[in-house]
């Protein structure tokens, strides 16, 4: 059989290779790629030309790159092409997000012989798994990717069993009203899967203008909701989790917006509460690792900290 050589151009597409059992035939990655830990070692072929600051300068770097029609990622052309993959898997969802696809084709297309690219594009959470299925079959780890999405599916259905019963006991029907803020200066929601996984663990988004997600509709890519929508939304739970920050970051985002009138305003009513989350590993991957955060919804939003998965990233903040 013809080894593989398999390269990732997103986190997610890595922890699903890795699932499906094709770690072993993964030579490159993303940046960004960092779980498992023991890809680390692999080269890298992608660099962002964005750096983190705050939520407000990264907004402002992203709408200069945008204006200007740069690329917010490049690809290290030399080192992708040196590594003569025979298969690359990469995403066309959101070019703010990672490498977009147009860029990754034509270096793919100096490569002899020309690798298959698989393409992800998820707009909701079964998308997800469905991309677990169709990556593993694509790559020939069919059998693999079948056993992890058996036994993910087993964890959902648990888990929103769980919530289910939440609902109608401890909420006697009526869903917690959850903001998830997934950017924070300015305000981006939570969009495509994150809204689904909160009406999937019992609670529901609902901010005004703003489509509302259901266990398989998804509310589409995020975007810029005023403060006012905020308030208005009257959360019950606050989540906090930065695209592509970690838990640390985190916390100092939501530390710049904590006094703000607005954010204020929503808490003085009292018992809100808030959990600052580790977004980039748990939330804004499109992989296996949203049923983790599935699992924690449930708990969080029903204030059941025994249903919250051991090791979460996150940390209660109000």
């Amino acid at each position: 059989m013809t080894s593989r050589r398999i390269v990732s151009m997103l986190p997610s597409a890595s922890e699903i290779v890795c699932l499906c059992g094709g770690e072993a035939e993964l030579v490159g990655r993303s940046h960004e790629d960092d779980y498992p830990e023991s890809i680390r070692h692999l080269p890298i072929v992608t660099r962002s030309t964005t750096v983190f600051t705050s939520s407000a300068d990264v907004e402002r770097q992203v709408m200069e790159a945008l204006n200007t029609g740069k690329g917010m990622y490049t690809v290290e052309a030399e080192t992708l092409l040196g590594l003569k993959p025979t298969a690359i898997v990469t995403q066309d969802l959101c070019h703010v997000c990672a490498i977009d696809l147009q860029t990754v084709e034509r270096v793919a297309h100096k490569i002899d012989p020309i690798p298959h690219i698989i393409t992800l594009n998820p707009l909701k959470f079964q998308d997800v798994i469905e991309d677990i299925l169709r990556v593993g079959t694509e790559l020939g780890y069919a059998e693999g990717a079948q056993r992890a999405v058996d036994a993910l599916n087993v964890r959902i259905s648990s888990a929103t069993k769980r919530a289910n019963e939440l609902l109608s006991s401890a909420g006697n029907g009526v869903r917690p009203r959850v903001l998830f803020i997934e950017w924070t200066d300015p305000v981006y929601p939570g969009g495509h899967w994150t809204p689904q996984l909160v009406h999937m663990a019992g609670g529901t988004q609902t901010i005004p203008g703003y489509p509302v997600a259901t266990d398989i509709i998804g509310a589409g890519p995020s975007v810029v909701v005023t403060h006012e929508a905020c308030v208005e939304s009257d959360p019950e739970v606050i989540v906090i989790s930065p695209c592509g920050v970690n838990l640390e970051g985190a916390v100092k985002e939501a530390d710049l917006i904590r006094d703000t009138p607005w954010f204020q305003q929503i808490l003085k009513k009292g018992g809100v509460r808030v959990a600052v989350v580790d977004g980039n590993q748990m939330f804004n991957r499109p992989g296996p690792r949203l049923v983790d955060a599935l699992e924690f919804l449930v708990g969080f939003v029903w204030d059941k900290e025994s249903l919250i998965p051991a090791g979460f990233p996150y940390v209660k903040y109000v």
